[in-house]
């Protein structure tokens, strides 16, 4: 995880300075506890400002438009009384070198500002702050009590301060090549370490990608470098400072992380505002997803592990039940037999009505022989109605269980975060199961319509799309309103997956490779993946029904046609698109 460092923020500013002061505040959204995201418009463009004070993303850029669910967080509520209609004027650093910036508003360009949004990205220390044009904070992000910091508490109604300045160094294009390596290496000690002790403005990023791009390895000890060494690290020196000198700067992605300095880029971008909200919107979707998936997978695993011990309970009554013919006739051959009975006897043998073998039937010595068989018959009728009350509670929890293997196998699918679709998808899921009450929702969200992920789609050897079903929504969605007259529907045979739906025109066949890599692919989405062969049914969509009552992607279908899927084969063809679209 990469924070945003010095140079990262003055790249981000001087990009938001160019295009977008003034602009006019219109909207302020909160998407969470540590995000808020302002509406701006100019002259020539409109878009959101996202500004985040995030332990570990912070950041100040451009993003994405909010959701379209209720905001019902204080602090956006007062920066909307206070600051909807003014106009954005300045985006200004506190002091030189320092990673705190103040927004300014004012009524309109030109004007005295009136109100400054203090917006510190400092780590876990970061925070926004709203005040007045006398500096008393109005609304912070995070309020900080005495008890937290003595040396600078964030209270509504006190005075804003800065940060405690810091004391390294600070880097100028002025200081001799000489001076520089003499302050770096004064005491010996790991390359990276001795930059980031000595000069402000660094991050651990920066510095390695700094000393790499110069031939050195970070690690290596400062007694250990050559003139020469010292020469090329200088010269990438200067390079950086005359970067932010100048506000020029080149962003892009590298091999593990992303920067705004031309070092180690892998791919370009045009924007710091498009490179920061990727990286930190994945970032945190990533966060998110893995936690989600985790909550989901443990609950999901918990209710089937005590559906599975009721079943297998229902199941044991029911096999005791069998034995109530049993009951009936050992109580026929009592009753048949009541002269062999005599006083105290514990059991009786006596022959069987069909095939004459003796039958061993035990008896209450305290009772008499019809007193016995009576016991008897009482036992054969209680098992018949135990039968009766078991077998539909059996069917349902079958039922449910079933359908809680579908969601299990969906989970499965989505063993890591690769897209924003993979987070969406699963918050599907969530939402779901909240639907069906297994689970609670504290925060009573309603997911808007327009946010509906959408299914895995492919093209068949032919041409012909194959979609797939992320989850039971998507499942239902293909089943039940994607699908055509044309098309053929797609699900392994009694086993946990989801539905494929192979989309065909009016007058199209699909050949043999296209069912078969049909089938291979909704075998690979299934409870199944790991298996080489698995049963896959095919029909056309007309001939799949959902029964009534029952829960999301449940199905029954009839005049199907198998064929056997190929999970490893599927993913083969994976792994393929995978390395084309690299």
């Amino acid at each position: 995880m990469q924070l945003v460092d010095f140079t990262t923020l003055t790249a981000a500013c001087a990009e938001l300075r160019s295009e977008w002061i003034p602009a006019r505040l219109e909207q302020v959204y909160q998407r969470d506890r540590f995000t808020i995201a302002l509406f701006l418009r100019t002259l020539k463009r409109r878009g959101w400002l996202t500004i985040s004070w995030h332990p570990q993303a912070a950041r100040l850029c451009l993003g994405d438009p909010p959701p379209r669910t209720p905001d019902t967080f204080t602090f956006s509520d007062q920066l909307r009384h206070q600051l909807t209609g003014w106009a954005l004027v300045a985006i200004e650093a506190i002091a030189p070198w320092e990673r705190v910036l103040d927004l300014q508003f004012a009524r309109r360009p030109g004007d005295t500002p009136s109100w400054h949004l203090y917006v510190e990205i400092m780590g876990k220390y970061s925070n926004v702050i709203l005040t007045g044009a006398d500096n008393l904070i109005v609304a912070p992000a995070h309020q900080v009590g005495v008890q937290q910091s003595s040396i600078r508490p964030i209270q509504t109604g006190q005075p804003y301060e800065v940060p405690p300045a810091l004391t390294a160094t600070v880097p100028s294009l002025k200081e001799s090549l000489e001076r520089w390596q003499e302050r770096v290496s004064l005491v010996p000690g790991q390359l990276r370490r001795q930059l980031l002790k000595n000069y402000r403005g660094l991050s651990p990023a920066l510095v390695v990608s700094m000393i790499q791009v110069a031939g050195l390895d970070p690690d290596q000890s400062t007694d250990n470098l050559s003139n020469t060494d010292w020469e090329q690290l200088f010269s990438r020196w200067q390079e950086w400072l005359q970067s932010l000198e100048k506000s020029q700067f080149q962003p892009g992605w590298t091999t593990e992380s992303y920067s705004v300095m031309p070092w180690g880029i892998t791919e370009p971008v045009d924007t710091v505002q498009g490179l920061l909200n990727r990286y930190y919107t994945d970032w945190l979707n990533q966060q998110e997803f893995t936690a989600l998936r985790h909550q989901l997978t443990q609950k999901i695993s918990s209710i089937l592990g005590k559906l599975r011990v009721k079943a297998a309970t229902f199941e044991e009554r029911l096999q005791q039940s069998d034995q109530a013919d049993k009951y009936r006739q050992d109580a026929d051959l009592l009753m048949a037999h009541l002269q062999n009975w005599e006083p105290g006897m514990k059991a009786i043998a006596l022959a069987d009505f069909d095939t004459g073998n003796l039958v061993n039937i035990p008896l209450d010595p305290e009772k008499n022989a019809v007193q016995n068989a009576q016991s008897l018959y009482k036992r054969h009728q209680k098992l018949k109605r135990a039968r009766a009350a078991v077998e539909p509670l059996l069917q349902e929890v079958q039922a449910e269980i079933n359908y809680l293997e579908q969601v299990e196998a969906a989970l499965v699918q989505l063993d890591a975060y690769q897209v924003a679709e993979d987070l969406q998808t699963l918050e599907e899921i969530r939402d779901e199961l909240i639907q069906q009450r297994y689970l609670e929702d504290p925060e009573q969200r309603s997911r808007n319509a327009t946010d509906a992920s959408t299914p895995y789609s492919y093209r068949s050897p032919s041409g012909f799309e194959l979609l797939i079903g992320r989850n039971n929504r998507q499942n239902d969605q293909l089943s039940f309103r994607t699908a055509g007259d044309y098309d053929l529907w797609f699900h392994t045979q009694e086993i946990p997956g989801s539905h494929g739906l192979l989309r065909l025109e009016p007058g199209a066949i699909a050949e043999e490779s296209d069912l078969q890599f049909a089938a291979d692919l909704v075998s690979y989405y299934s409870r199944a993946r790991q298996s080489d062969q698995v049963p896959v049914v095919y029909t056309e969509p007309k001939h799949v029904y959902k029964p009534k009552g029952a829960k999301p992607g449940m199905a029954i279908y009839k005049h199907e046609r198998i064929l056997w899927g190929r999970p490893p084969q599927a993913c083969n063809y994976l792994r393929e698109e995978t390395s084309n679209k690299i």
